[in-house]
């Protein structure tokens, strides 16, 4: 019989309750302790969080050299295909080993995440677009399948729209951070953007904000913008805290992408944030765009 039938209720309380103490301490990157969530999915999508940022930090974090972070990486693979049996001895994976079946959650989606931290141990450089969006089809697009899936969501046109937020919120991320990924050796902007508006990495790491760089960020916000916009109506099609939750995601997107325009797209000392009297603002847009 498979160890999450015969694993006493008590133990995968504690192991959810673990997740979710995780995903409280890392609020601003991923809102799980949001009581937008319905009560009876904050556990599952816990667990999902945790996997997923321990597994992030397993290739970032630390000093480790990149194959002992591309093999503790691929035990996290193996922990996690036990886990898919029923079997598991450490918290995130013993509530993985409950919300697998529970919710019949897609493992390939867990497997697709782990693809991306195992290639963030390695590349820093992306030579074109495509490139950049098949990482954030894997780094990004997972949890929001994954959480429409818990939704009972799988229809074609769903999935896609979630995708186009999805990737646009991580390319919004890298837009954000291009001055914090620098210091960690990091550069997402594509290579064959950069020739185009002819920014060298020379200009990047001198901090230069040169008329290309400009350009460049222009290009790739108003981009990305388009690209955000395009999976928004799936916040309007879902109902309930999910498409109000979705909405207000989106709104803050945007927000982000206003601000770099605000700071004329200097991506290199200014980090682009919300600041907190924006979102009121924010919550009524998404209160009223029903």
């Amino acid at each position: 019989m498979p160890e999450s039938l015969t694993r006493p209720a008590a133990d995968v309380r504690q192991a959810y309750a673990w997740c979710r103490r995780l995903a409280a301490g890392h609020y601003e990157n991923f809102p799980i302790a949001s009581l937008l969530l319905p009560r009876s999915l904050r556990d599952p999508v816990a667990a999902i969080y945790a996997f997923a940022r321990l597994a992030d930090d397993l290739a970032d974090e630390g000093s480790a050299s990149p194959d002992a972070r591309l093999n503790a990486l691929a035990a996290w693979r193996a922990k996690l295909h036990a886990a898919a049996r029923g079997q598991a001895d450490e918290p995130v994976f013993i509530a993985l080993a409950d919300a697998i079946p529970r919710h019949d959650l897609p493992v390939g989606l867990l497997e697709d995440l782990l693809s991306a931290f195992e290639q963030d141990v390695g590349k820093t450089r992306y030579a074109s677009f495509g490139e950049l969006m098949d990482y954030c089809r894997r780094s990004a697009n997972p949890i929001g399948r994954l959480l429409l899936h818990l939704y009972g969501v799988t229809d074609a046109r769903s999935l896609g729209q979630s995708d186009a937020i999805c990737s646009a919120l991580q390319l919004i991320n890298f837009w954000q951070d291009v001055g914090v990924d620098l210091k960690k050796g990091r550069i997402y902007l594509p290579k064959e953007d950069m020739q185009r508006f002819r920014v060298s990495e020379a200009d990047l790491l001198a901090g230069r904000m040169s008329l290309g760089l400009n350009q460049l960020m222009r290009f790739e916000v108003d981009r990305t913008r388009r690209l955000l916009q395009s999976g928004a109506p799936l916040g309007k099609t879902l109902k309930g805290r999910l498409g109000f939750n979705l909405r207000l995601t989106v709104l803050g997107g945007a927000a982000i992408l206003e601000a770099i325009h605000k700071n004329d797209y200097d991506v290199l000392h200014k980090r682009p944030v919300i600041r907190w009297n924006t979102w009121p603002r924010l919550l009524q847009r998404a209160i009223l765009a029903r």
